[in-house]
């Protein structure tokens, strides 16, 4: 099968870059592969994407070396099962209360006997590899997101799920957890003392931790206090951040 370059990267002591999919286009997802990122996800919860662009988007990035990711909107073992059937590598989870929880998002997520996976990988099989239903459970890598109140009080108990393979934070979520406005990159010492916390239980626990960022200066920040991944931006972002980089720089000339 096919090696999961997240987990390769983990092993080796290495942090990964995540780049981000809000747009439910081919042709973005393939620039966006190709800039470097180690791993890139299609947003099926906030994104514009639905389930019927799944397949198109991860064949997509399927052209580098770049590993596919997909968020669910929910965690419902169909959408799951159905993401790693079209060649999701990693599935990241929102809004996980308890360890409950977080086993039934592993269970969607591996084959018998350790899961409930259906048998099926009618893509995944040809980009993974003939031996994919063999070695799928060791290589698939699910992630639970910690951004709620409920999430915060169960943290270690989720954490230590076994089949997990790490917790990813929220920060906007996260925020109205802790009674804080939304935003990314919050700088308030509560939500960074609590984005620690979870690390530290994430770590206790043997799993890796992530976390969302908005820009390059807070995610360096985020991998030298032991990150294991970052996201670092997304497709809308960089359009967004390039249109009004240029919009200014003409108005300032002009002016």
């Amino acid at each position: 099968m096919r090696p999961n370059k997240i987990k390769q990267m983990w092993r080796d002591g290495k942090y990964v870059t995540l780049g981000w999919l809000s747009v439910s286009h081919g042709f973005t997802a393939e620039v966006m592969a190709r800039q470097g990122f180690d791993a890139l996800c299609v947003d099926l919860q906030h994104g514009t994407s639905e389930m019927n662009d799944v397949g198109p988007l991860l064949q997509a990035i399927s052209q580098t070396d770049t590993a596919p990711v997909v968020r669910v909107a929910w965690n419902e073992p169909a959408t799951i099962m159905k993401a790693l059937d079209l060649g999701a590598y990693g599935i990241i989870v929102p809004l996980v209360n308890t360890a409950q929880e977080a086993a039934k998002a592993v269970a969607a997520c591996r084959y018998p006997p350790v899961g409930i996976r259906s048998s099926g990988p009618v893509r995944a099989i040809h980009y993974g590899g003939a031996d994919y239903v063999a070695k799928a459970n060791d290589e698939i890598v699910v992630m639970a997101m910690i951004e709620t109140k409920e999430g915060l009080e169960n943290l270690d108990a989720i954490c230590a799920t076994p089949g997990l393979d790490a917790v990813y934070i929220g920060p906007a979520d996260l925020s109205f957890a802790l009674g804080l406005t939304p935003r990314g990159d919050n700088p308030d010492p509560l939500h960074l003392a609590t984005c620690d916390k979870i690390l530290k239980s994430a770590h206790k626990h043997g799993i890796k931790c992530v976390m969302h960022c908005a820009s390059a200066a807070f995610a360096a920040g985020a991998v030298k206090r032991g990150f294991d991944m970052v996201m670092l931006t997304s497709d809308l972002s960089c359009m967004i951040a390039g249109a009004r980089q240029q919009l200014d720089e003409l108005k300032a000339k002009t002016s």
